[in-house]
């Protein structure tokens, strides 16, 4: 089987084409299995690869984002990335409409900025003390600066607001502590 795919660097910085974030985009994946695509993301071996199948009269296409090791339902980079793939592909205007296991995804271009409206938010509480959260980045609980969050925009992220950005900088995951305090149960 052929397959056809295109590496992009997205949000890149002024006219260097190498910075920015990687992504590797399969213009048509029909016919390829969770599996394969799985398998395919592992060997390209990017943050993220996405898959493109036709999407019908309603979207622009269906879009699977795969990182090496799991499948996500959203995320911003592969998005608008896989957006501006489509758009050369198809007779699409300038809002592509894309499905996505997190629902559809419209990205609108303007010149040369795309914009995407991801779903909106959801918040759940933490129920992780701050002394735990704090540990698994190796800094003191005085660090946290706010409420820390579970916020769901199409991927459950935890978002644990810190009061500066010197500790941020001085931030280093503790991986064993990020499994266990930064899982979604």
């Amino acid at each position: 089987m052929l397959l056809h795919y295109r590496i992009l660097n997205v949000f890149t910085d002024g006219d260097n084409p190498f910075s920015g974030n990687p992504l590797c985009v399969f213009e048509d994946a029909s016919g390829l299995s969770t599996q394969n695509m799985q398998d395919l993301a592992r060997q390209v071996n990017l943050s993220e690869t996405t898959f493109i199948t036709p999407g019908g009269p309603d979207v622009s296409a269906n879009v699977r984002i795969f990182t090496p090791s799991y499948e996500m339902p959203f995320a911003g980079h592969p998005t608008l990335g896989t957006a501006y793939v489509v758009r050369e592909l198809s007779s699409a205007t300038d809002v592509v409409l894309l499905r996505m296991p997190a629902g559809v995804i419209p990205v609108r271009v303007t010149g040369t900025r795309w914009t995407l409206q991801a779903k909106s938010p959801v918040s759940y509480p933490v129920d992780v003390s701050h002394s735990n959260l704090s540990a698994m980045i190796g800094l003191g609980p005085d660090c946290v600066a706010a409420e820390p969050l579970w916020v769901d925009a199409g991927t459950i992220q935890l978002i644990l607001p810190l009061r500066s950005a010197a500790d941020v900088q001085a931030a280093s995951a503790d991986l064993k502590l990020l499994t266990k305090f930064a899982t979604r149960p």
